[in-house]
């Protein structure tokens, strides 16, 4: 739940994806590609 909080934080740019706490960063990257807006993860899905 608390994953989905943050991607859409994320998404309306009012955190940025560094700042999401590393523990929940695989989660918050997986919601941000199923909704298509994975590049504002910057190259943290090159790195996997």
């Amino acid at each position: 739940m608390m994953a989905l909080l943050l991607t859409q934080r994320v998404i309306l740019d009012k955190l940025n994806f560094e700042d999401v706490p590393e523990v929940l960063k695989p989660q918050v990257y997986e919601h941000l590609e199923d909704s298509g807006v994975a590049f504002l993860a910057g190259d943290y899905g090159n790195s996997m």
